[in-house]
Formats: structure tokens, C-alpha cells, sequence
């Protein structure tokens, strides 16, 4: 062996050393993404009516130092699992949700909102005792400005349901979670996605998004699980900021206390960090794998980037993803939907060429 090639396989033997587990092949993550329409995703939790209302400043009121607002336009978008549920069928997945709203307008509209982008909404509940679940964000701006937040309100449920809707739930989402390739619960802390819900479920993938008890699940059957950082702090009382090993510390904990096979921590501008069983420090052991954000680090709005995470997540092990390569197709999606306003959705088109760009800067 002349002494250049020693040196070549040196250095492609130095590249297989550092090349780490976070590597995925593109062309597999596009079958995968081929593979979309294919399946069928069961999304149980809480169904949220998310309203925009925009207005242009107007004037100071006289009444109160606060803006007058002219009306422009009021916009309304499926929230919470109904986002979730947006998501997978814009990625055409066949979706069957299953919840509960009011028996009110806004029940109507989302319900509506559903309909329009070809969600089942054949088990979502109308409850007369019930509220629906809407967040109103108000948006001013000048004539030639980009439109700001200002306020939110929020009309809320009461955190428990009524014991004969939560029977007809339990029954809806078993039916369900029998034609599915996998169950969404979405747990936003309005009573239709609980511990014990999930529980009953005995279906064998089950993926987690719950805003404020991800602990309650423990042993309850989950699968995967997709907090963001805010929420893993949250939930053992503790700061992780900058402190990769505070992350990794509680990552390993929070996988082994719920008894899952993957945790999936989203860290915004810090990208992701996945966990999957066995990552302890034990010998032989699999390290958390950290993976850096697509796209840009200056989003122009994270409303419901969490719910497109765990769509995009869910959806791709029920077409025969690896965790690994489930969380890098989540990554991308994330990237994609935080350039967008509103509560928007990543669609199979935009995934696609996403990777396809990617696939050609790496050649």
C-alpha cells in the first residue's frame, strides 16, 4: 500500500470514528415520507379552537392607556390535537380524532376547521356541560408592519368530564386505536387525554404530548414521548439552561420513570435531544443523541410547533421508522413550520423537498 493511500484509509477510518449516531440517510427518510399516505393515526386529547384576531392600530383610547384596534379579519385554526390531527392529514395520513368540545359555536367551527382538511370527526363528542377550548390572540400592526401580539384570551373547560362521557371516549378511542397504525394523545390538561384514559388503551404504539403532567403517565402504556425543555424542567423542578449534562440527566430519568422506549426532548433553538431505552451509562450503553435545528434559529412564530413535532414524529414510526430516524423527519417538519404564522401546518410536499435540498447540498 503506497503511503497516500495509507493516509486515505486513515482518514476515512478517522471519519467512521467520528461520525456520530445521529446520521440518517436522506434517500430512507424520503421512502419513509412516501409511506405517509398509507397510514392511519388515532389522535385522542384535547381538541383547541385557536383565533387570530387582527386589527390596525388605530389611536390611544381615551378611556384607558391602551390601543384601539380597527378590526381587520378574525381567522380560525384547529388547536392542540386538532392541530396534531391538522398536521397528519396536510402529510395524508388518514386521521380518526377523538375528543371532546362544546356544544357550542365554537365546537361548530373547529369541527368545521376539521372537516375541511379531511379529519374523521365522527368520534369527537359534543358535550352540552362542556366548554370548547378557545384561545384568542389579538394582533395589531400598522398599515405596512408585521402584526404583533398583544393579548391572549382563553375560554377554558373545567379539567374534569362528566364520568358518561369519559365511558364514551374510553369506548370511541378503543374503537379506534384498532384501525390505527399508532395513537396521538394529546394532553393539554383540559380532561379529555388522561393517565388512565391512556391506560385502557392496550394498543402497542402509543406517542405522548402532555403540556403540564408528563409524570402522571408513568407505566401507562406509552411508547414515545415529545416534551419540549420547559416542560421536562417542569416536571422535576429543575433548570437545565445551558447544561447539557442537567439535560441528559433528566432525559434518562424521565425515560426510565414512564417506562418508555424513547423520549424525544425539543429544545427550540438548541434543536433536539433523543433518548432511547438503554441510555444510561452503562457499558454498552447508547448515548443521547443530539440533533441540531433545520432551518433557521430565529422563528417566525412556534405557535403549535409542538404538535407538528409530534405529528411528524408519530406518523413516521407507523411507516417503519427508527426513533432516530422518526425524530430527524420531526426536525426538519419544526424547521419548516415555525417560518409560518398562525397555527400552521407542514405538508408532505414541503417535507419532501426539504430533504431533497438537503440531499443535494450534502452531494
Amino acid at each position: 500500500m503506497t503511503p497516500a493511500n495509507r493516509q486515505g484509509k486513515r482518514r476515512t477510518q478517522r471519519a467512521a470514528t467520528n461520525a456520530t449516531d445521529s446520521t440518517v440517510d436522506l434517500t430512507r427518510l424520503l421512502d419513509i415520507v412516501g409511506a405517509f399516505s398509507r397510514q392511519t393515526i388515532c389522535v385522542v386529547g384535547d381538541f383547541v379552537l385557536d383565533e387570530f384576531v387582527s386589527g390596525e392600530i388605530s389611536r390611544v383610547s381615551r378611556e384607558a392607556p391602551v390601543l384601539i384596534l380597527r378590526h381587520r379579519r378574525t381567522e380560525t385554526y384547529p388547536g392542540g390535537a386538532g392541530n396534531a390531527a391538522a398536521n397528519l392529514a396536510e402529510l395524508g395520513a388518514r386521521v380518526l380524532a377523538v375528543g371532546v368540545v362544546g356544544d357550542d359555536e365554537g365546537g361548530r367551527v373547529l369541527i368545521e376547521c376539521l372537516r375541511r382538511r379531511n379529519v374523521d370527526t365522527s368520534r369527537i363528542v359534543r358535550a352540552r356541560e362542556s366548554v370548547t377550548p378557545r384561545k384568542t390572540r389579538y394582533l395589531a400592526g400598522w398599515t405596512h408592519t408585521t402584526e404583533q401580539q398583544v393579548l391572549r384570551v382563553d375560554r377554558e373547560p373545567g379539567a374534569t368530564l362528566p364520568e358518561a362521557t369519559q365511558e364514551s371516549l374510553t369506548r370511541k378511542v378503543r374503537q379506534a386505536a384498532k384501525r390505527a397504525g399508532a395513537v396521538l394523545v394529546s394532553d393539554y390538561g383540559f380532561g379529555a387525554a388522561t393517565p388512565e384514559l391512556v391506560k385502557k388503551l392496550r394498543a402497542d404504539r402509543v406517542t405522548l404530548d402532555s403540556r403540564y403532567r408528563l409524570l402522571a403517565y408513568a407505566d401507562a402504556g406509552v411508547m414515545a414521548a415529545t416534551p419540549n425543555e420547559a416542560e421536562l424542567e417542569a416536571a422535576y423542578h429543575e433548570r437545565i439552561g445551558t447544561d447539557v449534562r442537567k439535560l441528559e440527566e433528566l432525559g434518562e430519568r424521565a425515560l426510565g420513570e414512564l417506562g418508555l422506549e424513547c423520549l424525544l426532548v425539543t429544545r427550540g433553538k438548541d434543536g433536539m435531544a433523543l433518548f432511547e431505552r438503554g441510555t444510561s451509562q452503562n457499558a454498552g450503553a447508547k448515548a443521547p443523541v443530539h440533533i441540531p435545528i433545520y432551518g433557521s434559529d430565529a422563528p417566525v412564530d412556534v405557535t403549535g410547533a409542538g404538535d407538528t413535532v409530534i405529528a411528524v414524529f408519530t406518523l413516521a414510526l407507523a411507516a417503519g421508522a427508527s426513533y432516530l430516524e422518526a425524530a430527524h423527519l420531526a426536525n426538519y417538519a419544526g424547521g419548516i413550520v415555525v417560518m409560518k404564522r398562525r397555527t400552521a401546518t407542514v405538508t408532505r410536499a414541503e417535507l419532501d423537498a426539504a430533504l431533497r435540498r438537503e440531499a443535494t447540498a450534502q452531494r
